[in-house]
Parts: C-alpha cells; structure tokens; sequence
C-alpha cells in the first residue's frame, strides 16, 4: 500500500504557512521535554581512528522491529526530534536505536574525520551491528542520512536481508542544490549560519583530539565553503563537484530494491520539488504541499495527540511496514 493511502493530509498551522516558517518550527521548538527510557550505549568502530556511540532503548515487545534512527546535518542523537520520535516509537512497542555520524554527539572528538552525505560505508558497520542483535530493522534517515540512506540502498553493495524497509525524511538528493540554495539564498542566511555553528563544534573537537589530522578551516561562512575546503578533501573526492556527483541519493533511487519511502514536502527551502521529477524508480513518494525541511507542524492535531505531522507519518509507516 502507498503511503499516502495511510496518511491524513497535512494542513500546515495557520501561524506558520510557507517553508521557511515551517523548517524554523521544527528545528527550534523541538516540543515538550522528553524524558526517555534507560538507553544502552554502544561504542563501534567505524575504521582506523574513527568510532561511533550508538543509544539502544529496548522494547519488551520482541516480535516487532527495531527502528534506527539517523541524525541530520550539525545534529546527533540528542536533537530534540530524535529523541521526541524515539520516545513514542518505543511508547508504541518499538525498540529504537540512536546513532551518531561520524565525528557527532557523544562521538565528537572520537574520529579523526568528520562525516558527510556519502558516509554509506559508516551506515553498513552501524546497520549489521544492530543487525547481530535484532534480526528485523527499519532505518528512518533524516536530511542528510536521508540522502546516505538512499545511497547506500542503491549503490550495489549487498544488503543484509534483515532491513526490511526504510524511509527518508527531506533527504537533499541533490547535494550541489542543497549547498548553493543553504549557502546563498537570501531566506535561507538563518539556516547556514546554524548549520555552520554546529559544524564549527564538531570541528573544535577534531582539531582538539587529532591535531595532525585534515582540520577544516576556522573562517569558512558557508555549507558551500565547507564543501569546498574539508568535505570534498578529506573525503579524498577529486574536487567539490566529484563530492556532490557521486554522494547524491538522486543517482541512486533508480537500483533501489528495499521497500523505501521518501517524505519530502513541496515547499523545502533546501530541496526543490524539480531534483525529484523523471526519477525512475520503485521508491514510495510522499510530497505534501507544505511542511518545509523537517517542519511539518500542523493545523490540527493527529490521531497521536499532537501537532507534530512529520512524527505522525514516522509511526503510521512504521506501523505499517510491521504489519508486511
């Protein structure tokens, strides 16, 4: 079944009509305080020099699925949204894992390298890990993991048989439009100085730890710059452009063989409607008119008890890929 066969429709909330003021929502009022259950903490390792903390909350119900979920860009395991959708998968049966990319979370200052959109290699370790412990997983990957998600589904490498199905929320499949749009659109001057930020955090804890490793630049303004200076280099990409052809989910949609699911609003200041057309493939779309970039709150609130429609489709497709 489609998934938007599932859904009630979103209506953004009459305060907050239009993408930028529904992406502002979302990122900076992450909702009420989330007090989770115990959380099992795991250290991997990744490669030479490099380790991840993944959070396991375990559920009593063990005929389900456990559910990991992937941070967004500057973000980690303890972003208001993960935790708020960590909270009620596990209320609603479900184990969750939460991970932390390369270089993020409680992992800073444990990899000599920062992550980036097409760290699928780190995905692989992270899911058969899980995978050891629990033999079904549904992977949930938001904006940026969205897109390594995408990825690593269709780049050819062999995929365990116990990831049953996955979903990416608002991932930038186009990451050369996601730079230029975050970095030089005038309404999107708020986001890239957040980004930037967050990134400058994780790059104080690289700089501290492994001082001869590749540092990314104190004095960079932009994702773009970024890019350009640390991502595409310590990637050992060619160049920025080689960065952005060969990590972009929207090369890869068309070899996707898991049931996969992308949620996107139409209205996402940093990923256009246009980078989804002419995409043959066998992916679930789900592109409502409004919602921006990981906003989605709504006018009325879902049959979960709040306004929180990007959390609402999460357990709904989640309930559903149970149930196949």
């Amino acid at each position: 079944m489609k998934i938007n066969d599932l859904l009630e429709p979103f209506t953004p909330h009459p305060a907050l009509r239009g993408g930028i003021f529904q992406t502002i929502a979302g990122s900076q009022l992450p909702g009420n305080s989330i007090v989770l259950p115990e959380k099992i903490p795991y250290t991997i390792d990744l490669d030479v020099d490099a380790k991840s903390i993944l959070y396991e909350i375990k559920s009593v119900d063990k005929n389900k699925p456990v559910v990991m979920l992937a941070h967004g860009m500057g973000g980690c395991s303890e972003s208001g949204y993960i935790k708020r959708i960590a909270w009620k998968l596990w209320f609603h049966g479900y184990g969750v894992f939460m991970i932390n990319q390369r270089g993020s979370g409680k992992g800073m200052g444990l990899s000599s390298s920062l992550w980036n959109g097409g760290s699928s290699d780190d995905f692989d370790k992270m899911i058969r890990f899980i995978l050891e412990k629990h033999p079904c997983l549904l992977i949930i990957g938001f904006s940026l993991s969205g897109n390594i998600l995408l990825k690593y589904l269709g780049e050819g490498r062999v995929i365990p048989s116990g990831l049953i199905g996955a979903l990416a929320v608002n991932p930038p499949i186009d990451l050369r439009v996601a730079s230029h749009n975050i970095s030089n659109q005038a309404s999107c001057w708020l986001f890239n100085r957040y980004y930037m930020r967050l990134i400058g955090i994780q790059a104080q804890a690289l700089r501290k730890n492994f001082p001869e490793a590749m540092h990314p630049g104190q004095n960079l303004n932009t994702i773009w710059d970024f890019d350009v200076s640390y991502t595409a280099p310590a990637g050992k990409y060619k160049s920025v452009d080689d960065y952005y052809e060969k990590c972009s989910g929207k090369n890869y949609i068309k070899n996707i063989q898991k049931p996969t699911t992308i949620l996107c609003s139409l209205d996402d200041p940093f990923v256009p409607p246009e980078v989804f057309r002419n995409l043959s493939s066998n992916v679930d779309f789900c592109q409502p008119q409004g919602g921006g970039h990981m906003g989605y709150i709504s006018h009325k609130k879902t049959q979960f008890g709040d306004r929180r429609w990007m959390d609402y489709v999460v357990l709904r497709w989640t309930q559903e890929m149970n149930k196949a």
